[in-house]
């Protein structure tokens, strides 16, 4: 285990808006923050459509601040972010928590349902949207903000400049809350994940321990500011480097990044595996497409087999991989000083506790070698403050004085760790756990298929098998007996699926992560 950070490090009073914009508003405030691209074809002569330098950043975050303030918000007050990935959705979350009220990005893909239940869970008090909404889609009281009302709260269209409102960030408590963000989790209904300022400061031990990251670097994430990987990699973290974020607004089909990355000058990429491999598959990159690319950052679900070895023999450039989740964002990983090992995701980042705990009771951390839950000290501040309006759900994650998110795995003598999937995830085969991930890394390398993804599913009667559900390499035929045959040679017979499914797709969310509930209802591709 490594010692934690000091928490005599962070500001009692700390604002995470004015550290990540602030200070580099202060010291170089003409050095570029924010540019967006949309252009369709990255191979045409298309520039950035908006470019911020970080005063420009820091006007219009205070500016949304000071306009909250007008609406009559208070602090703490949540303020919903339905923009997409734009310029303003950025500028809107941090202009949240820079006047102390609590941001909520959400997804533009949800439903008038889903939409709903989260605006009532997390009583928001006001929505900024950039398309209108069906009237069931808004509780009563939430005050709606259209694009165009988004753009009158801060820019005056006849001067041609900011309104000009003076303001200065709140004066935050290091942990009083900054944003809430909704996740699936493990059950049905999504919980809100509470964050603090704080967590800004408590991404440190990722700067140096996953990115290698300078103020010079360009980072361009792939995902939705929706989701915590990439607020926090593609946005907060730079910023608080004095780096540069790249937001992409067009069509992302796995064909465009190569010449998007090199277009916009990217050289910090960051995706879920999936992205990746699709890249190999479809866009058949070459070491010469990447541009002024340094390497690629992975997290967000378990990498197939052979994509690390696939990458970097296809574009000269290494991956670099972490495990996080939304209560803590990453705090495992790979680096440049930290070199990958097959088998791990890495090491615990320099200043996190991180242990293997027993899998059911139990806070004493168990020896290299055994498998178990991955624990991470509640002392760390990039740790959640706690679930929105879920007390229950959120004894359930902590043991004593360990926090316990669903990951399985092992630490080896050497500190580096092996994720074996997710707790919530393991398949029961005759009353041996399986994980999933174990499957799939198995199925993966079998003659005829590009990509798998196992589930345990019912069949009928009260019998429940592991299904894997795979799609074919174009052009090579697929035979289900032949997988099976695979899969027989190589793992033991009660992990072995009983039931193959050829699929035109994976089920996939918005940023790539596979749709494990979703695999039962997809149809499979006729053979015949």
């Amino acid at each position: 285990m490594t010692a934690p950070a000091a928490l005599a490090e962070l500001p009692a009073r700390f604002n995470m808006a004015e550290y990540c914009i602030g200070r580099a508003a202060r010291e170089h405030p003409a050095r570029t923050a924010l540019l967006v691209f949309n252009f369709p074809n990255p191979k045409n002569d298309g520039d950035a459509v908006e470019a911020w330098g970080f005063i420009d950043v820091e006007r219009a975050v205070l500016q949304f601040s000071a306009a909250f303030g007008q609406l009559g918000l208070k602090r703490g007050d949540r303020v919903a972010i339905r923009l997409g990935n734009s310029s303003r959705s950025a500028l809107l979350f941090f202009g949240a928590i820079a006047g102390g009220y609590v941001a909520l990005p959400l997804s533009e893909q949800l439903t008038a349902n889903e939409l709903r239940a989260l605006l009532e869970d997390s009583g928001a008090a006001i929505i900024a949207t950039s398309e209108p909404l069906d009237a069931e889609a808004v509780p009563n009281g939430v005050r709606i903000l259209s694009a165009e009302d988004v753009e009158d709260l801060f820019w005056d269209p006849d001067s041609g400049h900011y309104c000009g409102t003076a303001v200065t960030y709140a004066d935050t408590k290091a942990d009083d809350p900054a944003f809430l963000i909704y996740t699936s989790g493990t059950t049905a209904r999504p919980k809100g994940v509470l964050h603090a300022h704080r967590s800004a400061w408590g991404r440190r031990p990722m700067y140096q321990g996953w990115y290698g990251i300078t103020p010079d670097d360009r980072v361009l994430h792939a995902g939705s500011f929706n989701w915590t990987y990439t607020l926090g990699v593609g946005l907060t973290d730079p910023w608080a480097n004095g780096a540069t974020s790249i937001v992409y607004t067009g069509k992302k089909s796995p064909e465009i990044w190569p010449g998007l990355i090199a277009k916009t000058g990217t050289t910090l990429f960051a995706a879920v595996p999936g992205v990746y491999r699709q890249i190999l598959k479809y866009a058949r990159p070459r070491p010469g497409d990447f541009g002024g690319l340094r390497h690629g950052l992975v997290a967000g679900e378990t990498p197939p087999a052979g994509l690390f070895e696939d990458w970097e023999r296809a574009t000269g450039r290494p991956l670099y991989e972490a495990l996080g989740m939304s209560e803590i964002s990453t705090y495992i990983s790979t680096a440049p000083n930290v070199p990958r090992r097959p088998g791990a995701i890495g090491k615990a980042q320099a200043g996190r506790r991180v242990a293997i705990l027993p899998y059911v009771g139990g806070t004493e951390p168990l020896p290299a070698g055994a498998e178990g839950l991955i624990g991470v000290h509640r002392s760390d501040l990039g740790l959640m403050l706690g679930y929105w309006n879920r007390p229950d759900e959120e004894r359930e994650v902590f043991r004593g004085d360990w926090f316990t998110g669903g990951d399985i795995g092992a630490m080896d003598t050497g500190g580096y760790i092996s994720h074996l999937g997710r707790a919530n995830e393991l398949m029961n085969a005759g009353g041996h756990r399986v994980s999933p991930l174990e499957v799939e890394a198995v199925l993966s390398q079998a003659p005829g298929v590009a990509e798998v993804a196992c589930a345990e599913i019912a069949v009928g009667g009260g019998v429940r098998v592991i299904a894997a559900f795979v799609v074919g390499v174009p052009g090579v035929p697929v035979s289900p007996d032949a997988i099976l045959g695979f899969a027989a040679e190589r793992l033991a017979a009660y992990k072995c699926p009983k039931l193959i499914r050829v699929v035109d797709a994976i089920p996939r969310t918005a940023n790539g992560k596979v749709q494990r509930r979703a695999l039962a209802n997809i149809e499979a591709v006729s053979l015949e």
